[in-house]
């Protein structure tokens, strides 16, 4: 894939086969010529006598400090030096490079006032595998990233600390060894490269597109728990859902149904007496549609917010006017995170509670804990500890970050949005969903080998046999974090989701 930047069409699909996939990137010539325009208005600014923010005054607090216009480059350079005051465990390289095309997308809408310069040495930065050495803690989500910011923007000048082909150097070295010259910052761009939400933006959108893809991995868990617990997919008629037609919800039971077709499993107990199933079956469809329609909400924020101008002041050189506003606060970004890591970790508590239905004999008419020698065995007695542990953490996780705020620069920036700090919970959130939903299609798996020769259906048959081409029937004790990890690898992969997709289609 190649990915143009134009500062209008960016996808969060975009996002990430730059950030993982190593995707090329090239600026769209309309955008540079915006860009451009906008340069040569801001460098006009500065032979008239009027204070213009960040421009010919000082920042934040100091923005009634007027400084001389031959202090343009060394107020630009002292901002990015101030500013990088990050602590905390460096974020992986693939956030870096989501914030490195993210940056170059919102500079390219011709908003900002930099030079084409800027933006191309971005792109070539990412192109050549630059990647600059940026703490992950230090941003309160308004004005912007900045710390973080600051850090990634270092290295454009020289500075800093950068990764490039595996080692960690100065900021200067690497973009040496890649033969990227660095740049001498002009009137307000070390302002517009690191005044905007892009951080919160990148780490988001690779959240988002995780969570998406578990989602549909929920109902592919969900279906294989049915089936290892002999449920009904009465629930799941369309009329049921027709009736309350949340999109998500209907979505989701269409899955579900898809999933079991054909199964084996279910046509041996069609006319028990059982008459309906317990909440984390039954409810499925409402539990994971509600996250589906969460991921939606929170894909329409991203992607709007990823093709969008959020730094201050904004140049509108058309019109010969530059104004000081507030797009860089990141309240919409920062609701939409809290809201995505609400959604997942829901996908993960009720997937918990399918595993306990299948390791607790009471419940589950299988072994208990799944084994066949319980007792010198205990199963998977503790695969489930784990799943109840990462759902309690989640908990913790998903109270929302968005209503906190704490005053900065003086009480001038009095009210910010811990977007950054929603957009890594919502991350760690979803890290902690694939291993619960990787227990529980473990779990279901080991279900499903108790009900042999009975088979299961199209969909869930594809996914237990790829489960069992990485992970063998549990006959006796054995250290499961291998086991945990290995089919977390094929959900986080796609490998599980191509498995049941082949089999059935695409699911929804």
């Amino acid at each position: 894939m190649h990915v143009v930047v134009d500062g209008r069409g960016l996808t969060v699909r975009e996002v990430v086969a730059v950030a993982r996939e190593g995707a090329s990137v090239s600026l769209s010539p309309d955008a540079g010529s915006k860009i451009a325009a906008a340069s040569g208005f801001v460098e006009s600014l500065l032979e008239r006598d009027r204070p213009v923010y960040g421009v010919t005054t000082g920042f934040g607090k100091f923005a009634d400090v007027v400084i001389s216009p031959r202090d343009a480059e060394a107020l630009q350079r002292n901002l990015l030096l101030s500013h990088a005051s990050g602590v905390g465990e460096v974020l992986p390289e693939e956030v870096v490079r989501g914030i490195l095309l993210l940056r170059a997308n919102a500079l390219a809408c011709g908003f900002s006032g930099v030079r084409v310069e800027i933006v191309e040495t971005l792109l070539s930065m990412l192109d050549a595998g630059v990647h600059p050495v940026v703490p992950s803690q230090g941003s309160v989500g308004s004005s912007g990233d900045l710390a973080p910011l600051a850090h990634t923007m270092l290295v454009m000048i020289g500075e800093g600390e950068a990764t490039y082909k595996g080692q960690v150097m100065s900021g200067a070295e690497a973009m040496s060894r890649a033969g990227i010259p660095t740049v001498t910052l002009r009137a307000k761009e070390g302002l517009a490269l690191i005044n905007g939400t892009q951080v919160m933006t990148s780490i988001g959108a690779l959240a988002l597109w995780d969570v998406a893809q578990l989602a549909k991995a929920a109902d592919i868990a969900a279906a294989m728990s049915s089936e290892a617990l002999r449920g009904t997919t009465a629930a799941y008629d369309e009329r049921v859902h027709a009736v309350r037609p949340h999109p998500g919800q209907a979505a989701s039971a269409r899955n579900l149904v898809r999933l079991i077709e054909d199964s084996g499993i279910r046509a041996s107990h069609v006319d028990c007496p059982k008459v309906q199933d317990a909440y984390s079956l039954r409810c499925a469809p409402q539990v994971h549609g509600a996250a589906r329609d969460a991921i939606d909400y929170a894909w329409r924020v991203v992607e709007t917010e990823m093709n969008s101008v959020t730094d201050n002041p904004i140049i509108f050189s058309e019109d010969g006017d530059v104004i000081s506003g507030g797009n860089f606060h990141g309240e919409p970004m920062a609701m939409a995170m809290d809201f995505l890591g609400i959604a997942a970790s829901e996908l993960a508590s009720i997937s918990e509670r399918r595993t306990e239905r299948m390791v607790n004999p009471q419940l589950s008419e299988l072994p208990p804990f799944l084994t066949e020698h319980g007792g010198l065995n205990s199963g998977m007695m503790i695969a489930q500890y784990t799943a109840a542990a990462l759902v309690s953490e989640n908990k913790i996780l998903a109270s929302p970050a968005v209503v906190d705020s704490i005053p900065t620069s003086g009480n001038q920036e009095d009210h910010v949005s811990m977007g950054t700090i929603a957009a890594r919970k919502a991350r760690r959130i979803a890290a902690n969903v694939a291993n619960v939903l990787a227990i529980e299609i473990i779990c279901a798996a080991q279900g499903i080998d108790f009900l042999i020769p009975l088979k299961p259906g199209k969909g869930t048959g594809a996914a237990y046999r790829a489960v069992r081409e990485r992970v063998a029937h549990l006959d006796a004790d054995r250290i499961l974090s291998s086991d945990i990890a290995a089919v977390r690898e094929i959900l986080e992969s796609g490998d599980l989701l191509r498995a049941v997709e082949g089999a059935v289609g695409e699911l929804e």
